[in-house]
């Protein structure tokens, strides 16, 4: 990372212990693109004027994005655009806007070699924040001739805190250039704080349209790919493409866990629940890694009021998060996981009315595990862990005994029932890796959805 750069000085200023987690990744220009103007467009359905700022490296790529800047201008309170200076940087109509200013970054200034975007307002925030990979980090081949297929190093988040907290580094360094705008922004971040003080009450619906936003445009790009003659890197452009995808969606249920603050970390043990389920029943590798997938992502689609609830099919349930999850076709059989997870053994739940066996074992194994997990989370709040959780897991798990048949399967049940065993005597739940990827024909759709992949209960006992 450059010295001096806004990545860098987040990055040395963060609190320890740190408890948001920066999720690193190296992105294409065409990615970033794509991932910019959908982040760009939520503003103009947001229903609030945030507090915009960006960095274009050089003011003839901020003249490229001029004309949308000028739609993005009529509904922001403030756009701050800061590039090296180029012909044509302070004549666009754009830049003569009222709550439009720019900021002539020096060539030596290290965010001169950054993009930037920064969106900040009560109730929708986001932010991408990288910098260009130096010639050394390209290697051999040197810096790619198609300016899309150039590399940044970085990340991208809804985290609202952290979107505040690097758009103060951003307002300290148009401090270098103009004290005035610098009072300026200070004073409308503190209105922001002010109208929402902690500043990271992110409304999940918001979240939730803004993914579908996000992969839509990354889709979208994937469809530009083919055929396109101009890029020599197509395969590594599309995959960069489609891992953006996936990661949109563990982003928004990050957001979910981390506003909890009974059970935020309910993911992470959730799916290592049901890794250790998973292993117990012997399934094959790909499916353990759609049940990992399914765990990450199981809390960004609440329960529906079973009042409400449209009469779906059992194969499309008119779940706005599922059908989000359904814009990416390997994760079809994870969102079919998700939106089933409601179901009850005794065919009483949703969105289906599934009875026993028909309802997918994957969804029975999340729902029993998941409502486990919430139930330990909710019995150990405000306890010592230490000196009291053995004795919560056994009995979480004698409610759980009580429902089967009933809410669970019994088979199932009496698995959990030998995990916890397991845990009272000191195994530990297995380790997962934190790098979820979509290679391997692992979700592959056409094999995730064949009905024998959904063994019956008789057959589900360990050998």
């Amino acid at each position: 990372m450059l010295e001096g750069s806004l990545l860098k000085q987040l990055v040395d200023g963060r609190a320890e212990p740190d408890t948001t987690p920066l999720n690193y990744g190296v992105y294409y220009k065409n990615t970033l693109v794509a991932l910019c103007h959908a982040l760009e467009d939520c503003i103009l359905t947001s229903g609030s004027a945030p507090l915009v700022i960006t960095a274009f490296q050089r003011g003839k790529w901020y003249l490229e994005e001029a004309d949308r800047y000028s739609a993005i201008a009529d509904k922001a309170q403030q756009i701050v655009i800061m590039a090296a200076s180029e012909a044509g940087f302070h004549d666009h109509p754009t830049s003569q806007r009222q709550n439009v200013a720019l900021v002539d970054l020096a060539p030596s200034d290290p965010v001169a070699e950054e993009w930037h975007l920064m969106i900040l307002s009560p109730d929708y925030t986001a932010m991408v924040l990288c910098q260009e990979l130096s010639v050394a980090d390209y290697g051999p081949g040197g810096v790619p001739e198609h300016d899309l297929e150039r590399k940044f190093y970085g990340f991208w988040t809804f985290d609202s805190a952290l979107v505040s907290q690097t758009v103060e580094l951003a307002i300290a360094h148009v401090g270098r250039y103009n004290s005035d705008l610098q009072a300026q922004l200070a004073d409308q971040l503190t209105t922001l704080k002010q109208e929402n003080p902690a500043l990271q009450s992110d409304a999940p619906a918001t979240v939730s349209n803004t993914v579908t936003q996000v992969v839509h445009y990354l889709q979208n790009s994937r469809n530009d790919l083919r055929g396109n003659l101009a890029f020599s890197l197509v395969e590594d452009l599309e995959q960069n493409l489609v891992s953006n995808e996936l990661q949109a969606f563990l982003r928004m249920a990050q957001l979910v866990d981390f506003s909890d603050p009974i059970n935020p970390l309910a993911a992470s043990e959730v799916v290592s629940l049901l890794e250790m389920m998973g292993q117990l029943l012997d399934l094959p590798a790909w499916q353990l890694q759609r049940l990992r997938l399914a765990g990450m992502l199981h809390r960004i689609a609440p329960a529906p009021d079973l009042a409400t609830l449209a009469n779906d099919g059992p194969s499309c349930p008119l779940i706005p998060e599922v059908q989000a999850l359904r814009l990416m076709p390997r994760l079809r059989a994870v969102a079919a996981i998700i939106a089933h997870q409601g179901e009850r053994w005794d065919g009483s739940g949703y969105p289906a009315g599934l009875t026993g066996d028909a309802v997918p074992l994957e969804s029975r194994m999340l729902s029993l595990v998941a409502e486990f997990q919430r139930r330990v989370a909710e019995a150990r709040h405000g306890q010592d862990v230490a000196d009291g959780n053995m004795a919560v897991l056994g009995e979480v798990l004698g409610t759980c005994q009580a429902e089967a048949g009933e809410q669970w399967d019994p088979k199932l049940v009496e698995i959990l029932g030998l995990m916890v065993m397991g845990l009272q005597q000191g195994m530990s739940l297995p380790t997962i890796p934190t790098k979820i990827t979509l290679g391997s024909g692992l979700l592959n759709p056409d094999v995730a959805d064949q009905t024998s992949v959904f063994p019956a209960a008789s057959e589900m006992l360990p050998r």
